[in-house]
C-alpha cells in the first residue's frame, strides 16, 4: 500500500522541479562565461583578419568577457571552418569567412563538415566590391577595349588571381563568360605577388579588393577600369562600375560574415548578431570600412544564412560553367 506524500514531500519535489526548469535559464543568464574565440581561416594582417579585429574591442565592451582571434590558415579555409564546426555549441566560439566559404561547397568533393548542416550565420558583416586593375603596359585602357581585344586575340590575354577558387579568379571567370571572351588563368600564392607581375607587367589583368590597388592607381603604376558592384565606391569615384558599362550581372566582392557552429542556442546568436551589428554601424566602424572600400551591412542571422546560401548557389554555377578546377 502506498503511502501518502507528507507536504514537506511535496514541497521538495516542487522545488526540485522548479530548480530544474530553471537551469536553463540560469546557463543562459551566465553566458559568456569565459573567453569569446573568434576563429579566422587564415593568416593575420588580411582582410577576413582585419574584419574580425575591428569586432574584438566592442564586443569585449559589449559581453563583458575577453575577445581572442585565432588564426587558423590553411586548406582554401576549410582547416579554420572545420574548427568553428566541431567546436562546442556553447556561444564561447565563432568564425569569421569569405566568399572561399560557399566555394569550397564546390570546388571540393568531399569537405569535413557539411557548412549547411554544421554551422549557421551570424551577421554579414561588410562587402567589399572587387575591381578590375590593368597593367601600364597593357594594350587596352578600358572595359571595351579590353573586351574587344580579348576577342580579336582570344587566349592572348591572361589575368592573375590571388589563387585558384578565390573571389578574384571566379569574379574573372565570370567576366569571361559575360564578355564571350577567352582568357587564361594565372593564379598565385596571394594578392601581393599578383600586383607585384601587374604593375611590372607581366601579366595585363588583375581583380582585387580596393585596398591593395587604391594606392598603385595614385601613383600611376596601374589604371583602374571597372568596380564589379551595383554602385561606386565612395573612395573610387571616378571609377566606374562594370553595370554602368553594360554588364548588370557583372558583381562579385570578397565579403566577410560571421558565423557559428549550429546548435549554439538562438538566443546568443541573435545576442551576437544584434552586438555585431551595432558595432558595424557605429560611426567610427563605418569610417574604417568606407577607407577600405567596404560597404559596412550587419544583418540579421537569418539574412546572413539566406546570403551564404546564394553566394553557395551563385558560386557553384560559375564553377562548374567555366570547368574552374583547383591547381
Amino acid at each position: 500500500m502506498a503511502l501518502p506524500l507528507s507536504r514537506r514531500t511535496l514541497m521538495q519535489a516542487a522545488t526540485a522541479g522548479l530548480a530544474s526548469a530553471a537551469l536553463p535559464a540560469l546557463a543562459q543568464a551566465a553566458w559568456p562565461s569565459k573567453p569569446i574565440k573568434i576563429v579566422v581561416p587564415y593568416t593575420a594582417g588580411g582582410f577576413t583578419d582585419q574584419m574580425a579585429r575591428l569586432l574584438q574591442v566592442g564586443l569585449q565592451k559589449q559581453l563583458g568577457q575577453p575577445v581572442v582571434i585565432d588564426n587558423k590558415p590553411g586548406a582554401n579555409s576549410i582547416i579554420g571552418v572545420d574548427a568553428v564546426a566541431k567546436a562546442a555549441p556553447d556561444g564561447h566560439t565563432f568564425g569569421v569567412v569569405i566568399p572561399a566559404f560557399t566555394a569550397n561547397t564546390t570546388l571540393y568533393p568531399k569537405l569535413p563538415y557539411d557548412p549547411r548542416k554544421d554551422l549557421v550565420g551570424v551577421s554579414l558583416l561588410g562587402v567589399s566590391p572587387l575591381v578590375a586593375a590593368v597593367a601600364p603596359n597593357a594594350p587596352f585602357k578600358n572595359t571595351q577595349e579590353l573586351v574587344a581585344y580579348a576577342k580579336a586575340h582570344p587566349g592572348k590575354v591572361s589575368f592573375a588571381s590571388s589563387g585558384s577558387g578565390s573571389a578574384a579568379h571566379l569574379t574573372s571567370e565570370l567576366f569571361k563568360t559575360l564578355t564571350k571572351t577567352y582568357m587564361v588563368h594565372i593564379p598565385y600564392r596571394g594578392s601581393t605577388p599578383a600586383l607585384t607581375d601587374l604593375m611590372g607587367g607581366q601579366v595585363p589583368l588583375f581583380l582585387d579588393p580596393p585596398p591593395n590597388l587604391i594606392q598603385p592607381a595614385k601613383a600611376g603604376r596601374i589604371r583602374l577600369i571597372g568596380v564589379a558592384s551595383e554602385k561606386r565606391l565612395p573612395i573610387l569615384p571616378d571609377v566606374p562600375t562594370f553595370v554602368e558599362q553594360g554588364m548588370p550581372g557583372m558583381l562579385g566582392s570578397t565579403w566577410a560574415s560571421m558565423i557559428a557552429p549550429a546548435g549554439t542556442p538562438r538566443e546568443i546568436v541573435k545576442r551576437v548578431s544584434e552586438a555585431v551589428n551595432q558595432i558595424i554601424h557605429s560611426d567610427e566602424t563605418r569610417a574604417k570600412l568606407e577607407a577600405m572600400g567596404t560597404f559596412a551591412e550587419g544583418t540579421t542571422p537569418e539574412a546572413c544564412d539566406a546570403f551564404l546560401a546564394s553566394e553557395t548557389t551563385k558560386w557553384g554555377k560559375v564553377i562548374r560553367d567555366a570547368g574552374v578546377k583547383l591547381d
